[in-house]
């Protein structure tokens, strides 16, 4: 039957996974979209879904800049003293060696930022270049860089987890664009952007913009021809504990990678080696779910993005290639063997950024944000974007123990298609895979970090670009959302940035 001829009545009570609360949706669905005359009982709101972070979120009610930068609500106020002095050392600006501080120098010799802070501004969402910033700079958005394994030991090492890619040979894991006195950046990362309109079923055109990579000025030779490049924006900081707080055996329960119930979502776990306990551990953190604790996040990006070494990343020199000789021979900040990041300090910064608090939501019982939410849950953005955990029992963190938290997402890989792959594998993360991105925060982008850049390279400029992005496994949820009313795609859109 031709589609403008179809005519499909949906009526019925939909479960929300995660065991969501029950809402009612009836439409008429003709020529393949909902008509005009749908019909939609708001979703019901839940007990609970107004505080994303459960008693940990924030208690402050303004919305402004400073929305991501607040501590834990719960949390004691002996432990606020702590969680101010690694907003210190998070804030930081390190300085090349030798320097006349002991406690700050061993910057680089190459780096992509002086401090956390530079790349997590107000602890919210990097940006692209040229996004209406003061100056045109590429602060906040990393191109990782790897090679394809050529030998047995390499593709073993891959095998065993022990490593998550090979490295390009000269320029290591990441591009750095800048370096200390006296040395030269990497080369400098260029975007190209090519853009194609997408049109709805009610005649409205949406223009996206296909970003192409590549890298000029570079000091160190030429890249691998084979270099494989990944394009990486900083995200928010915040319910970072929380999420660490899942316990593991909760996300692997959305493991479904045969896809045995048939509804086209699989969802897969990356399983990475861990420094710090010498074994493979459930990757949650990063845009392919690459690390697996924010100890060894901090320490990685410590090592990667500012040059600098802790217990768990060690060299003094960063991501300086044994091909880069010179760079691995510079001055350091290493005192009598120590690390230029004691463990000390290293454990301030993981604790500054397991505190940072999500913001309480905004306006959850309003009809357009319940009508949204009722949309979200019946186009299937629910099956990856799983609403709500319990998290587990933390000795040391106990304000974050068996709280109801309302991440948005399922912690798990998924294949995005090939619009968003970037064909570089990550672990056990495809080059079509994701880590399901959180969607608490999303709405205060634009108020905490001064644009709505979204996904990991910040291509789509707002949440409908975002969507619309969306493949793979999400293709049937987003193309559902593009059979939807104007009226009704503004109610989604709008629960998406309630969240």
């Amino acid at each position: 039957m031709k589609d403008n001829f179809q005519k499909l009545v949906l009526q019925g009570v939909l479960a929300v996974m995660a065991g969501a609360s029950l809402f009612y949706f009836s439409s008429t669905w003709i020529t393949g979209g909902w008509a005009q005359e749908t019909v939609i009982k708001p979703a019901a709101f839940e007990p609970g879904e107004d505080y994303p972070g459960g008693k940990a979120t924030s208690k402050k009610s303004k919305h402004n800049r400073n929305a991501f930068s607040h501590s834990s609500g719960n949390l004691g106020f002996s432990q606020e003293l702590k969680f101010k002095i690694g907003n210190g050392l998070f804030r930081k600006l390190w300085v090349s060696s030798p320097a006349s501080t002991k406690s700050s120098d061993g910057l680089g010799p190459l780096f992509n930022a002086r401090s956390c802070q530079r790349c997590h501004l107000k602890d919210g969402r990097g940006h692209t270049p040229l996004a209406n910033w003061p100056e045109d700079n590429q602060v906040s958005l990393f191109l990782r860089l790897s090679v394809p394994p050529k030998t047995d030991k390499e593709r073993a090492l891959l095998a065993s987890g022990k490593a998550g890619v090979i490295p390009e040979p000269t320029y290591g894991g990441q591009l750095q664009d800048l370096a200390i006195q006296g040395h030269a950046g990497e080369g400098r990362m260029d975007i190209e952007y090519s853009p194609f309109d997408v049109t709805f079923k009610d005649g409205t055109v949406v223009t996206l913009r296909r970003p192409t990579y590549t890298i000029s000025n570079l000091s160190y030779g030429p890249l691998a021809k084979d270099v494989l490049m990944s394009p990486r924006v900083t995200p928010q900081m915040i319910g970072l504990g929380l999420l660490e707080a899942i316990d593991a055996k909760d996300i692997l329960a959305g493991v479904d990678e045969d896809d045995k119930d048939k509804n086209g979502i699989s969802g897969r776990a990356n399983w990475v080696w861990s420094r710090e306990l010498n074994k493979l551990m459930l990757g949650r953190f990063g845009w392919k779910a690459g690390m697996p604790s924010l100890k060894e996040q901090s320490a990685g990006a410590f090592s990667g993005d500012i040059g600098l070494s802790t217990s768990l990343f060690a060299g003094a020199f960063g991501d300086c290639t044994a091909g880069q000789s010179f760079c691995r021979k510079a001055p350091n900040g290493e005192n009598d063997g120590k690390p230029e990041v004691s463990d000390e300090m290293l454990d301030l910064v993981v604790f500054y950024a397991q505190n940072l608090a999500v913001p309480k939501r905004r306006a959850p019982r309003s009809e357009s944000v319940l009508n949204g939410k009722a949309l979200f849950h019946a186009s299937g953005c629910a099956s990856c974007h799983r609403p709500k955990f319990t998290t587990g029992d933390l000795p040391k963190n106990r304000h974050l123990s068996r709280q109801t938290i309302w991440p948005y997402s399922d912690m798990l890989l998924h294949d995005m298609g090939e619009g968003l792959a970037d064909h570089r594998r990550e672990g056990k993360a495809t080059g079509t895979e994701w880590r399901t991105a959180p969607l608490w925060g999303v709405g205060l982008t634009k108020t905490v970090s001064g644009h709505e850049f979204l996904l990991h390279d910040g291509r789509a400029r707002s949440v409908l670009e975002a969507i619309l992005w969306h493949g793979g496994e999400a293709q049937q949820a987003r193309d559902k959302f593009m059979t939807l009313t104007k009226q009704e795609r503004t109610w989604l859109i709008e629960f998406v940035r309630s969240l």
